[in-house]
């Protein structure tokens, strides 16, 4: 008890292999150890509270509480997913019914959550992956299947469909479905789904982006998640010309997307970071390319004018939450990052938003999972 009305409850165990089924706490200095009371399956648990007590878990070694007002919780239960892989857990989601607004998370890793509403909860994740392949060799699919979402939107595949035969580029239960480049090794985008779409509906109908395989989307019901991948143009004037003519066809679109009676979530590496908390040295990046004053007042529109939400930040208002981070100079060791993978949502859907995380646990390119929850049922 932490106050009046204020709780706090970690309950974390291993199974010791050769103690007879004792558990090792993996919480230091736990103020209290808490005895198991049923027998649970080998491996990393968690255990589930009893009603009115908040739970939370860890990612490695590292844990930080999580408090709550418990008359919010009106004896209701809380729910834990078990999690574990590769001697540690690799993830864990806190479900608590009725919470505020909290960090969740432990580690590296955390969670901003809003209320949550159990039985209604669709997850989304989008990253840049840096190639498909590349990624697929440091464990991304194995990462990818234990996520439990629904709809997983990758860019900058790198590669060709005809490249991805292999059964690890295909998990079981999984829909998969690509837009590539037509130049090898380049660009691409992809969607991976636990619910088979409607409709796929790939590229935008400009002859030359949709050369580069940088829009796709899945159509579920009223829903439409979309796989995108912006230009970037960092590595010459023409490119960064290349960027702005993308940018004067697209925000017309988005007012188009807003009429129709459908909801979008537009996920993907958008290659700006919107404002000052969005990169670490935006003082000398105000003349290149993904803070330039013009990419900033786009970015101004779209989450003003054009009514659109930048779904992470309606959970999570902190500085230092990046998504991708340069190869030079220790950036991610210093995180000295730049956040540009966004879910950017219709506000009917945004208003859903429920949970956020950066995940980097697990490096799988440059750039971090970003991890979204939503009060939907798809």
């Amino acid at each position: 008890v932490k106050a009046p009305g204020e709780i706090s409850l970690v309950v974390v165990g291993q199974r010791n292999a050769g103690g007879g089924g004792q558990w090792n706490t993996l919480v230091g200095r736990a103020k209290q150890h808490i005895k198991f009371a049923a027998a649970i399956d080998n491996g990393l648990c968690i255990t589930t509270p009893q009603p009115g007590q908040v739970l939370t878990g860890i990612e490695q070694s590292g844990v930080e509480e999580v408090w709550a007002d418990t008359s919010r919780f009106q004896g209701e239960l809380t729910k834990a997913q078990y999690a574990g892989a590769d001697g540690e857990i690799d993830k864990v989601m806190l479900i608590v019914f009725h919470m505020q607004s909290r960090v969740v998370m432990a580690g590296r890793d955390r969670y901003h959550t809003r209320r949550i509403n159990p039985g209604k909860n669709m997850r989304i994740i989008t990253v840049n992956v840096n190639g498909i392949r590349a990624a697929a060799k440091k464990g991304f699919f194995q990462w990818m299947v234990r996520q439990q979402a629904d709809v997983v939107c990758i860019q900058e595949t790198r590669a060709q469909v005809q490249q991805l035969e292999d059964p690890v580029f295909h998990p079981r239960g999984w829909h998969a479905y690509f837009h590539d480049a037509e130049k090898k090794g380049y660009s691409g985008v992809a969607i991976y789904s636990k619910h088979k779409p409607d409709k796929i509906k790939i590229g935008l109908g400009w002859p030359d982006m949709d050369a580069e395989g940088r829009y796709i989307e899945a159509c579920f019901g009223p829903l439409s998640v979309v796989s995108l991948y912006l230009p970037s143009g960092s590595s010459s004037e023409e490119r960064q010309a290349i960027k702005f003519s993308f940018l004067d066809r697209f925000m017309p679109l988005l007012y188009k997307l807003k009429l129709k009676r459908r909801e979008f979530i537009l996920c993907g590496d958008w290659n700006i970071a919107h404002k000052e908390i969005d990169l670490k040295n935006w003082r000398g990046n105000r003349k290149n390319s993904g803070f330039l004053p013009e990419e900033r007042a786009w970015m101004d529109e779209l989450f003003g004018p054009a009514g659109f939400v930048d779904a992470f930040r309606a959970v999570n208002q902190d500085a230092d939450e990046f998504t991708w981070w340069s190869n030079r100079g220790q950036a991610w060791a210093k995180n000295v990052g730049w956040r540009i993978d966004y879910q950017v949502t219709t506000p009917g859907i945004g208003e859903k938003v429920q949970a956020a995380r950066i995940y980097k646990t697990k490096r799988f390119s440059d750039h971090a999972p970003l991890i979204m929850d939503y009060d939907y049922k798809l």
